[in-house]
């Protein structure tokens, strides 16, 4: 399975989340150890703590880059889009069967919706903070993201949880 990991670019030592790093390692390196690939925007932050953490544990992550971007060093293959931010976030969406959200600003909420509009299976680590705890409290029937009900998004708080929530639902289909 791809899954896409998003979430917080650049500096992830928000308060009050004290072990988003390691959280981040953990979720990587559990996705590798489960035989996964793991995908994301490539660069820093929370793409880059999940890339370490899945590259130590030896598995391969693709890195989907905006126009211009530079790749962190954790990439087995760094995807050079030529698009801008927006562009590249629907492209990433389209190759994952599924995503986790850690945290995350107004380009994790656009990737969340992007995901939910091509009915990919999403989990939410809550207690990240950023949009993934914030859109959790404004879900339909604490599932939905509008009446369509496209897609449950599941909510989890720990790495161990959303792998093995992830993995039914796609044994499911």
């Amino acid at each position: 399975m791809k899954i896409a990991v998003i979430g917080y670019s650049g500096n992830v030592n928000l308060p009050p989340i004290k072990s988003l790093e390691k959280t981040c390692e953990l979720l990587g390196s559990e996705i590798s150890k489960r035989g996964h690939i793991l995908i994301n925007g490539g660069t820093d932050g929370v793409m880059e703590l999940v890339s370490k953490g899945a590259s130590n544990a030896g598995g391969t992550v693709i890195g989907f880059l905006s126009e211009g971007e530079i790749g962190n060093r954790y990439l087995s293959m760094a995807i050079e889009t030529g698009l801008d931010f927006l562009s590249r976030s629907v492209m990433m969406m389209y190759n994952a069967d599924a995503v986790i959200s850690v945290g995350g600003k107004v380009g994790t909420g656009l990737e969340l919706f992007a995901a939910y509009v091509q009915s990919k299976p999403i989990v939410l680590l809550r207690g990240t903070g950023g949009w993934t705890d914030r859109i959790a409290s404004v879900l339909i029937e604490g599932k939905y993201l509008d009446e369509r009900k496209l897609t449950e998004l599941k909510s989890v708080w720990k790495v161990d949880e959303a792998l093995s929530v992830l993995e039914a639902v796609i044994e499911k289909t």
